[in-house]
């Protein structure tokens, strides 16, 4: 009998230890919009953001004869993001947002960027003067989340491909917002 007594304990102990090294203890970013990459040794390190310019072409054609097509773009300066992550690492994001009581799918966005030697790009939408109208024609990453903290969400992407990335986090309570913020990374 107290074999058992003391066997339960010991194999709760175990069984929370091993989940313990599941839960992600990084604690929440400082400030809303903020993206923290976390590995599997639980080192965390904040991702870079800029404010994007949102730029709109048209092509020589809409000059000329009044036919082409129109394209907006954002970009973001430089030619590849600081934060540099390998395909196959163990590695998840803790993302800030207002609360997380909103379904993250609506308000963050992952999606991938153009590289150039000059900066990264990614196009948001297109018109054609017959109007046809694409928009939001960006590439996504799926993934999945769970609440972390009071007002974050732990993120981890069901796909790695090698590439240049952004995150978007949305203002659910704000319906015009003023600036575009992209925390970026790339996967190697």
């Amino acid at each position: 009998m107290k074999k058992t007594f003391i066997l339960i304990p010991l194999l709760l102990l175990l069984v929370s230890t091993a989940a313990a090294q599941e839960n992600v203890t990084v604690a929440e970013p400082e400030f809303i919009g903020e993206v923290l990459v976390v590995d599997e040794n639980g080192s965390a390190e904040l991702l870079e953001k800029q404010t994007v310019l949102v730029q709109t072409r048209m092509g020589a054609g809409v000059y000329l004869a009044g036919i082409g097509k129109a394209k907006t773009k954002i970009l973001l300066d430089g030619a590849a993001a600081p934060t540099r992550l390998k395909s196959g690492d163990r590695f998840r994001f803790i993302i800030k947002a207002v609360d997380n009581k909103t379904d993250p799918m609506a308000i963050i966005s992952i999606f991938s960027l153009k590289a150039t030697k000059k900066n990264r790009s990614a196009e948001i939408s297109s018109v054609s003067t017959f109007g046809s109208v694409k928009s939001n024609k960006l590439q996504y990453l799926p993934f999945t989340a769970a609440k972390h903290g009071e007002s974050s969400y732990l993120i981890t992407l069901k796909e790695q491909p090698a590439g240049e990335y952004g995150i978007t986090v949305r203002n659910p309570n704000h319906e015009d917002e003023k600036q575009m913020i992209v925390s970026s990374f790339a996967i190697e």
